[in-house]
């Protein structure tokens, strides 16, 4: 029986810019110079930057792939409906348990990592008790209204470029070493003593965590249905916020490493650039960067939570749950014109993430992006095939070397996962049980219940004039 559940629209009330500063929030350059940059150094040494190099050229190639296919369908579900529009239903629940479970555990783990950095104004705050009250703070944000919203990830954005112009500075100001011997010659701390020459095997490794530095750019995606004229201005937007973010991470990250005095003590460093900042700059800087970053991980989760409430209201458009459910997540606010039902929904699965220990969030969360990344390059490869994509307000040159280039790479980044058993074994066996769930709810429930279908928006004639 198919269900008549009455279906909320929304309205097309942004421009480039707004789209621009929440996708960049949601990318967030503070955390992948902070965060992931920190731990790369630590296991690749001064072979960071090359890299963060590599990452982003691989961002370059994804960037391409989420432009054509985002420009094609440019709607909330993002990843599960881009590759469910073009790999198949089975693909597309794939994508959409990977994506539901991403981005509900994102907003656990950058919230119970905030107290760290909170600790500058609020010494003793504890991990849980703060990420519960963070994530209650942004979930209320992410009703508002999205233009709203672009002003106040806005404004959080300049506090983070302008963190990263000071690190920059501070580095390049203070140099111990040239960049050319940074470049062709990576070092990385020896076992006891001393630097040793950074090897290719760590640099791979080190490479598939930066790769999550960059991740980010295709969040926009799900704002499409929110975005004046979307699929002319979705592809820009992608490539713009790839390309100021490889800007705002590459350039802090070598300005660290060049503006060391000691880089044995840099790369053994619990916390290699926040201990920078401090022999650098002075307590009182290191202080000011560490609230910067807690504020960038505070705007991060509102970007997070914008794009997962609307995720989880393209899922109640398409009937995935029960009536009632499907009811209550196509929601709109009436003053807002937010999915609210969806976003407290996702905010409280974030909420119930934060009493799971950190460890096994990481292990969870796992390879998602990867298998996320490799499914898109089958899926825009697949769609040139079909004429799915024939329609796409954007189209990449030189197809298909993006999507292949970028499938050899995450080929790469599975092979230096399955050689880790730490941490890389656990997580592509989490994201395997992830997709093994995902698609088991698609062939055994929904399929035989026939009311799922990729629906796509409402009225998408119906944008209001700018």
């Amino acid at each position: 029986m198919t269900d008549t559940t009455t279906v909320g629209a929304l309205k097309r009330t942004m421009h480039g810019v707004g789209a621009l500063m929440i996708t960049l929030s949601c990318l967030s350059p503070t955390i992948g110079v902070f965060v992931v940059g920190s731990d790369v150094i630590r296991q690749a040494g001064t072979g960071t930057f090359l890299c963060f190099l590599a990452a982003g050229l691989l961002g370059v190639a994804m960037a391409c792939v989420y432009a054509e296919l985002a420009s094609a369908f440019p709607e909330t579900g993002a990843e599960y409906t881009l590759t469910g529009r073009t790999l198949g239903p089975t693909m597309g629940f794939a994508a959409l348990g990977m994506v539901l479970t991403g981005f509900t555990i994102a907003l656990a783990l950058s919230a119970l990592g905030v107290a760290d950095y909170l600790q500058v104004i609020l010494p003793g705050a504890q991990q849980v008790p703060t990420a519960l009250v963070l994530i209650v703070l942004v979930t209320g944000v992410g009703v508002l209204n999205i233009r709203l919203n672009a002003l106040i990830t806005g404004a959080f954005l300049a506090l983070e470029v302008i963190s990263l112009f000071v690190l920059a500075a501070l580095g390049f100001s203070h140099a111990h070493r040239d960049i050319a011997g940074v470049l062709l010659h990576p070092m990385m701390a020896a076992p006891h003593a001393g630097m040793v020459p950074t090897s290719i095997a760590v640099m791979g490794s080190a490479a598939a965590g930066a790769i999550y530095a960059f991740n980010g750019y295709g969040a926009v995606v799900s704002l499409g249905e929110e975005l004046h004229d979307a699929p002319k201005r979705i592809a820009p937007v992608v490539f713009w916020a790839l390309g100021l973010a490889t800007v705002l991470l590459l350039a802090p990250v070598l300005a660290v490493i060049v503006g060391a005095p000691d880089l044995r003590a840099l790369t053994t460093a619990a916390s290699p650039i926040p201990t920078f900042i401090s022999q650098a700059g002075g307590p009182v800087l290191s202080k000011v960067m560490s609230l910067a970053v807690a504020i960038a991980i505070f705007n991060a989760m509102i970007a997070v939570v914008l794009v997962a409430g609307r995720l989880l209201f393209s899922t109640g458009r398409d009937q995935v749950w029960t009536r009632s459910l499907n009811r209550a997540f196509t929601r709109i606010h009436p003053h807002y014109h937010s999915p609210w039902i969806a976003t407290l929904v996702m905010g409280a699965i974030a909420l119930l993430w934060s009493f799971v220990p950190l460890k096994i969030l990481l292990i969870v969360i796992g390879s998602g992006t990867v298998a996320l990344y490799a499914g898109l390059c089958l899926g825009v490869i697949a769609g040139r095939r079909t004429g799915s994509t024939s329609h796409a307000g954007w189209r990449m040159p030189w197809f298909p070397l993006a999507p292949v280039i970028a499938l050899v790479a995450l080929v790469g980044v599975v092979w230096t996962s399955l050689m880790d058993p730490v941490s890389g074994q656990p997580g592509l066996l989490a994201t395997a049980a992830v997709i093994a769930v995902s698609i088991g709810l698609y062939h055994f429930v929904l399929r035989p219940r026939g009311t799922w279908a990729s629906r796509g928006p409402v009225e998408p004639e119906a944008e209001a004039a700018p």
